[in-house]
């Protein structure tokens, strides 16, 4: 991205498009029970007081009434219609997990089968997008948390903690290209989750190669454990490879979820926040809900002078619906060089 004088003036920034993540598989409902909706109503209520807190986009996850992440597509379904119906015009994105949580005590921390997760594309009714991850990788949940972020939760138990400890994103280059291709036969946005500069790379060979060629949708995931630790350094190196066109929204968890959201709000980039990523106010001597933690950005983002996205200016600024004819037209629209002719594609070129 090009940050040139004047960028971090509001009047020069995209209004901010919160995303909610609500429903935080990683979690059981004991774990913070005033804020981990279980039954179907309960869950549909949580989008509605998402978006009316702020929240324009919502990332989806499920539960069955035993409290546990469902793994069944049909409880998604479900769970999507409700929240159409209630509102409308949120924009829908569903995690590419499906769900990671251990199936029963001591058992592992896994995402589901490639050809389960090919399965979001016919998800009915459909999501306006599915986060897609690039790049097999470590997703070591707990690596960076304080010991104090999981105290008396189920995440501080021994067998719980090494699940998640040892989980692995399974992301290889034919499930990618092959999800992204049937996501997009869908008319349904694939929403990157990129941890670190290889996998947005991968992907920007994918759009020279025309293996996806739609709008460049991300977040960049600054959890650690595989994925990119949240500082300044990491942050400035993947923000210099994005393209201009591209719509970046910035991840991660725990205490640093708050200052990550706050670079992203003063540099003109977007937030995601709520109890899949935090659970604790700064102070740690209280949890904070996703609607207070909504509440809280947007009152942030107020004082920095930048208002807050409506869902029809969200989808302007995601381009949900949008997608591209050609692999030129798709770099141009996402501020990218052109190939340089007669050279393999995929290969990085930058415009000086």
């Amino acid at each position: 991205m090009n940050f040139l004088d004047g960028h971090l003036f509001p009047e020069n920034q995209d209004k901010l498009v919160i995303t909610a993540a609500p429903y935080g598989p990683e979690w059981i409902p004991s774990d913070f029970p005033e804020d981990i909706p279980v039954t179907m109503e309960e869950q549909v209520q949580k989008a509605v007081d998402c978006y009316n807190a702020g929240a324009t986009v919502l990332h989806v996850h499920v539960r069955e009434l035993d409290g546990k992440g469902s793994k069944r597509l049909s409880k998604f379904n479900e769970l999507l219609a409700g929240i159409r119906r209630a509102v409308p015009e949120m924009i829908l994105q569903v995690g590419g997990s499906i769900s990671f949580a251990p199936e029963t005590q001591g058992a592992a921390a896994k995402w589901l089968s490639d050809d389960t997760r090919h399965m979001l594309a016919e998800l009915d009714p459909k999501p306006d997008q599915v986060t897609v991850t690039v790049n097999t990788v470590q997703m070591n949940v707990v690596e960076h948390m304080d010991l104090r972020d999981i105290a008396g939760t189920s995440l501080a138990e021994p067998d719980n903690n090494r699940a998640y400890r040892e989980m692995i994103v399974p992301a290889g280059p034919g499930w990618v290209e092959e999800h992204v291709k049937r996501l997009t036969a869908a008319g349904i946005q694939s929403a990157f989750q990129f941890y670190n500069i290889n996998s947005y790379e991968t992907v920007e060979r994918m759009m020279r190669r025309g293996v996806y060629k739609g709008p460049l949708v991300m977040n960049w995931v600054a959890i650690s454990g595989g994925m990119d630790a949240p500082n300044i350094y990491n942050l400035a190196n993947f923000v210099r490879a994005v393209p201009d066109g591209a719509m970046l929204t910035l991840e991660s968890s725990m205490l640093n979820t708050l200052p990550i959201n706050m670079m992203a709000i003063a540099m003109g980039l977007h937030v995601r926040c709520g109890i899949e990523d935090n659970l604790w106010a700064q102070d740690r001597k209280a949890k904070i809900t996703t609607v207070q933690q909504i509440e809280q950005l947007v009152r942030i983002s107020r004082e920095f002078g930048r208002e807050i996205a409506s869902a029809k200016e969200a989808r302007e600024i995601c381009k949900i619906g949008v997608f591209y004819d050609s692999v030129e037209e798709t770099l141009a629209r996402n501020g990218y060089a052109p190939n340089a002719p007669g050279r393999q594609q995929g290969h990085l070129r930058k415009a000086a």
